[in-house]
C-alpha cells in the first residue's frame, strides 16, 4: 500500500490513552499456536457478549440501596509477588460479590475433577513441563462461562500472563472494565517474601518483622516455603516483569496503576474509588439511553472510547504473523458460534489485504493458512472437513480457473497440515460441486468460490449444498455477483433466483478496512462483525511515537450502509451534502 504525506491527509485523531509500563525485563512476544486448541467449543462459545440486561450490584457504601447496571463487572488485577494482592482480592470479592478465579485454583480443580482439560494439564505438570497457554486459557474460558460467573461478575487474578494468553481473551472479546496493577518497590518485595513465615497447623501467614506471632510457641513452629528465598524470590519477580512487559499493551486503555507500598486500607480504598466510578458510569449511561434513546441506538456512547483490540498497523504489508493469527482466531470463534447455533450456510468475509487474493493474487497463500487453521480445529474435534477449490470450467478456450485460485489446489496438496496425519483422515481436499460430497464428509469449506466469465459457479455451488443437506458448507471470501459473460454481457437467465440463492447464505464474520473514497490511504477505520455479535465501526486513531488504536464508534444490527458509515466517522449528513467520503477494499453478494 502507497504510503502518503501527512500533509496531504487528515485522519480523525483523538488523545493518547495513558500508558505507565512497569519496570522492564524484556519478553519476546509469542505468537499464538499453529493450530488452535479443540477445547474451546461449548464453553468458549458461551463466553461472547450476550444481550445487554444482566445486572451487577455496586454499593456506594455499606447499607446503601445497590445501584444496578446493565451488565456484571469484570475486573483483572496484577501484581508481583508480597505485593499485597491476594489481601486486596479478598476484599474486592467482600464488597462487590465478584467471583474471584486464579488459575492455580482452577488448574487444580480441573486435575482434581478429571474433567479433558484437566487431564491434558496433568500430562504437562507429571512431565515437569509448563501446562501451555491454550490450555490454561480454555480453562479461565469454561470458568467464565459459568452461571455463577455471567451473573455475579469477575475478578480475574495474575491472568493473562502471557501475550498468547491475553491475545486469545481478546479473539473471542473477553475484556474486562479495568486491569489493575499493584506497584510496590523490588526492595520491599524481596523483604516481605524473605521475612515471611508460615504457621503449618493454622495456615496463618506471619512476617518475622511486620507481623511476628503472638506468643514463643507459634514462633516455634514456623516454617520458610520453599520458594520464599532470596535467589527464588528474584527470579519470579523477573518472570513477573516479563509477562507484564508482554501483557500491558493489551490493556493499556484500561491500565490502573497503584500504589502499593502503603497501608492494606489505603490501597483498597483507592481500588473501591476506581470500581466506583465504573458503576457511576454504568448507570449513567443506562439512564441516557432510557432517556428518549433507543436500546439499539446506533452510537454506544458508553463504549465509544472502547479500544477492542483490533491488531494495529494494517497498512503494513506484509502483515506480522500476530496480527494474522489475530484474524485466524476472530474468524474461528465467530465460526464455531455460528455452527454451534446450527447454522449451515455460512460465509465469511475478511478483506484485509493480507487475505484478499482479488487485490494481490500472491495473498492467496495466506487466505490459504486461514483456511488451514480452520479446518484443523474442526478436524481436531473430530469431524471430517473436505476443503474444496473451485474446478475447471467451460469448454474450448474458455476452459480454466479464476486467476485468484490457479495453483491452489495443488498448493492445498501439498502444504503441512501437521504432525498427526489430518490430511487424508480429516481433512480432504476437493472441488466444488455434488459429485465431490461424500457421505462421510462432516463440513466442507469452499475457498473464495467466484463466478467466471463464461460460467456461473453458483450452479455447481447449489448442487453442492443440495447433496449436503443439513451439514454445514462454510464459503471463505466468496465473489458471487453476477460477472460478465464470455460476450461482455451480464449473464440474466435465472438471475433472480441465483442472487436470492447466494443471498441464502448467512455472514458469520465480516471484516473489512475504511478508506476516503478512490484512495487505499491513510486507513479511516473498519468495519467488523463477529456472529452473533452486530456490525461495529471503528475509527483509527494516530498515538504520539508512530503507534495507532481503534476507538469504536457505533454498531448496526445489519450491515451498515454508505451513509451509515459517514454519519458514524462525521456525524449526520447534511441537507445535499455529498456522501462517500470512505471507500471499501472490494465488495461482496
Amino acid at each position: 500500500m502507497a504510503a502518503s504525506s501527512p500533509a496531504t491527509t487528515s485522519p480523525p485523531l483523538a488523545g493518547p490513552a495513558i500508558h505507565r509500563r512497569l519496570q522492564s525485563g524484556s519478553l519476546s512476544r509469542r505468537s499464538l499456536p499453529a493450530s488452535t486448541a479443540q477445547t474451546v467449543s461449548a464453553s468458549a462459545a458461551s463466553t461472547a457478549p450476550k444481550p445487554r440486561g444482566l445486572l451487577l450490584r455496586c454499593r456506594a457504601a455499606e447499607g446503601s440501596v445497590p445501584v444496578q447496571v446493565e451488565a456484571p463487572l469484570k475486573v483483572m488485577i496484577s501484581g508481583a509477588p508480597a505485593s499485597g494482592k491476594g489481601t486486596q482480592c479478598r476484599m474486592i470479592v467482600e464488597k462487590y460479590g465478584l467471583v474471584h478465579i486464579s488459575t492455580g485454583d482452577i488448574l487444580r480443580a480441573e486435575v482434581s475433577s478429571g474433567s479433558d482439560i484437566g487431564k491434558k494439564a496433568k500430562e504437562y505438570m507429571d512431565n515437569g513441563m509448563l501446562v501451555p497457554d491454550q490450555v490454561v486459557t480454555d480453562m479461565v474460558v469454561s470458568r467464565l462461562s459459568q452461571p455463577d460467573v455471567r451473573k455475579k461478575g469477575w475478578l480475574l487474578d495474575g491472568y493473562p500472563r502471557s501475550y498468547a494468553q491475553a491475545q486469545s481473551l481478546e479473539s473471542m472479546r473477553i475484556r474486562p472494565d479495568i486491569f489493575i496493577v499493584l506497584e510496590v518497590p523490588d526492595d520491599n518485595l524481596i523483604d516481605r517474601c524473605v521475612g515471611r513465615r508460615l504457621d503449618p497447623v493454622t495456615g496463618k501467614i506471619y512476617h518475622v518483622k511486620n507481623f511476628p506471632p503472638e506468643n514463643e510457641e507459634i514462633s516455634d513452629r514456623l516454617i520458610t516455603r520453599s520458594d520464599d528465598t532470596f535467589e527464588k524470590v528474584k527470579s519470579r519477580l523477573e518472570t513477573y516483569k516479563q509477562n507484564s512487559e508482554a501483557v500491558l499493551p493489551t490493556y493499556s486503555d484500561l491500565l490502573n496503576q497503584i500504589d502499593g507500598n502503603r497501608q492494606v486500607e489505603i490501597v483498597f480504598h483507592e481500588i473501591d474509588s476506581l470500581l466506583q466510578k465504573i458503576c457511576a458510569n454504568a448507570s449513567e449511561d443506562k439512564l441516557a439511553k432510557t432517556n428518549g434513546k433507543p436500546p439499539d441506538s446506533v452510537h454506544t456512547t458508553a463504549s465509544k472510547n472502547e479500544y477492542r483490540g483490533i491488531p494495529t498497523r494494517l497498512n503494513n504489508i506484509p502483515h506480522s504473523r500476530e496480527i494474522r493469527k489475530y484474524f485466524y482466531d476472530d474468524v474461528l470463534q465467530a465460526t464455531k458460534r455460528a455452527i454451534e447455533d446450527k447454522k449451515t450456510r455460512l460465509q465469511i468475509d475478511i478483506n484485509i489485504p493480507e487475505l484478499n487474493p482479488e487485490m494481490d493474487v500472491y495473498r492467496i497463500g495466506t487466505l490459504m493458512e486461514l483456511v488451514r487453521d480452520l479446518s484443523l480445529t474442526f478436524a481436531n474435534d473430530g469431524k471430517r472437513v473436505k476443503v474444496c477449490v473451485q474446478g475447471s470450467m467451460g469448454q474450448g478456450a474458455f476452459a480454466g480457473i479464476p486467476l485468484q485460485l490457479a495453483g491452489t489446489r495443488k498448493i492445498l496438496e501439498i502444504m503441512d497440515w501437521g504432525d498427526y496425519g489430518a490430511k487424508g483422515a480429516f481433512i480432504n481436499i476437493g472441488a466444488v460441486g455434488a459429485s465431490e460430497v461424500d457421505k462421510e464428509d462432516d463440513m466442507f469449506v469452499l475457498i473464495a468460490p467466484q463466478n467466471a466469465v463464461g460460467n456461473c459457479i453458483i450452479d455447481d455451488m447449489k448442487a453442492m449444498t443440495d447433496a449436503a443437506g443439513d451439514r454445514p458448507v462454510i464459503l471463505v471470501n466468496p465473489r458471487l455477483k453476477d460477472m460478465p459473460a464470455s460476450s461482455g454481457v451480464m449473464q440474466t437467465m435465472g438471475r433472480d433466483l441465483r442472487l436470492k440463492y447466494a443471498a441464502s447464505f448467512e455472514t458469520c464474520y465480516s471484516f473489512r478496512l475504511l478508506f476516503y473514497a478512490g484512495t487505499f490511504y491513510p486507513i479511516m477505520g473498519a468495519l467488523r462483525m463477529a456472529y452473533p455479535n452486530k456490525y461495529e465501526i471503528y475509527r483509527r486513531v494516530d498515538e504520539p511515537n508512530g503507534k495507532e488504536k481503534y476507538d469504536l464508534l457505533a454498531e448496526f444490527t445489519e450491515n451498515p450502509t454508505a451513509d451509515d458509515i459517514t454519519n458514524a466517522f462525521k456525524g449526520p449528513k447534511k441537507e445535499n451534502a455529498s456522501s462517500g467520503f470512505w471507500g471499501f477494499l472490494s465488495g461482496i453478494l
